[in-house]
């Protein structure tokens, strides 16, 4: 096998398949990146038996064949090319040489019959989505998925599929994560995909070219389909929570905030929150007025927050981390509160439209 690409071309899509690559295994082909060339285009595989991501660039004087090379020396080796043409081949005594300028490298090739690969789902029905509003719907819910692989299904985040909705849901036990759009799925269906998996695929999608994506589903797996990448998953197995029956139905406290004037206040004080301690802060709704404050052994803070409060005066603590975590997640310019009393979940959610609803549990605040 043989091709000369770009070598700025070639490292972008070296970028996007490494995030399949497995990193902690004790099987030598997992680390790998399988090379297929074919009519002139070269595709690249990577797997980590949970994931794979295959994309394809267009390449010349190629000559039909495969080869695995390890990901992360190929990656740095290409990397540090300087951006001109790249060429590449195998030889008889299967090693892989990369010549570029003045540099020559010959490295191990790995035999490609033994790399696995995910087949892909065997169906001619998909979901075409715009890739701004898939990248949306990520970005606002999998932040809130649990990390501990301990809670099985609260490491994914729930898809699901109405005919003419898309809602992803994700919750880690402290806080929840809800967003939806108008999207003709013509589907009825709910999955789980790991999170940490669709965290790798907003990163994708970033960088792909094009507007659209195609999505298509099974019980087993999904596929996730741009113009030159495919990433498929496995799904995660078991019921998800009923999240609705957590979401609080009224409330004695409402508070409609700037988004950036809290988000600020809050940044700020979480300088001083408590080491240990939550990540503190302490909200107080008094006579419509907002106060956040934090304090630690090396000192303390006060923040006054313009808002419209109705309702019950309340003192109320939060992990600071939660709260920004879900302000930086939504772009709009105001954003409400409502809670109920100082030990219940507090919602925080659009002024304007239901496209996202966040729970997030508070801290229980000690006299000390």
């Amino acid at each position: 096998m043989k091709f000369t690409c770009s070598q700025a071309i070639l490292s972008k899509a070296i970028n996007t398949v490494s995030k399949a690559v497995s990193v902690r295994t004790t099987i030598p082909i997992l680390k790998g990146i399988l090379l297929s060339v074919k009519n002139g285009r070269l595709t690249l595989s990577a797997s980590d038996l949970d994931m794979s991501i295959e994309t394809t660039i267009d390449v010349q004087n190629s000559e039909d064949g495969n080869s695995v090379v390890s990901a992360k020396l190929f990656g740095e080796i290409i990397r540090k090319l300087p951006n001109t043409l790249v060429t590449a081949y195998k030889d008889d005594n299967n090693q892989f040489n990369i010549n570029c300028v003045g540099s020559n490298f010959n490295i191990i090739s790995l035999p490609s019959e033994e790399f696995p690969v995910i087949k892909g789902i065997e169906s001619k029905n998909f979901i075409e989505i715009k890739k701004e509003n898939f990248i949306n719907l990520i970005k606002k819910t999998a932040f809130a998925a649990s990390i501990d692989e301990k809670k099985g299904i609260l490491t994914g985040t729930l898809l699901n599929f109405e005919k003419n909705n898309l809602e992803m849901v994700a919750l880690d036990g402290f806080r929840m994560a809800v967003a939806k759009d108008e999207i003709e799925t013509g589907l009825e269906k709910k999955i789980v995909v790991p999170a940490k998996i669709l965290n790798e695929v907003n990163k994708i999608l970033q960088e792909e070219d094009g507007d659209t994506l195609s999505l298509l589903v099974d019980d087993k797996k999904i596929e996730i389909r741009t113009e030159d990448t495919v990433v498929i998953a496995r799904l995660l197995e078991g019921d998800f929570i009923k999240y609705n029956d957590i979401i609080p139905v009224s409330y004695k406290t409402r508070m409609v905030v700037g988004r950036e004037d809290i988000l600020n206040s809050i940044e700020r004080a979480s300088l001083l929150a408590k080491e240990g301690k939550n990540n503190l802060i302490k909200i107080t709704l008094e006579n419509g007025n907002v106060d956040i404050a934090s304090r630690s052994d090396e000192g303390n803070v006060n923040e006054h927050v313009s808002a419209e409060v109705e309702g019950e005066n309340i003192v109320i603590g939060f992990n600071s981390k939660y709260l920004i975590d879900v302000l930086k997640a939504v772009e709009d310019e105001e954003i409400a509160f409502e809670m109920g009393t100082s030990v219940s979940a507090c919602i925080l959610k659009s002024v304007d439209s239901d496209k996202y609803t966040y729970l997030v549990l508070p801290v229980r605040i000690t006299a000390a």
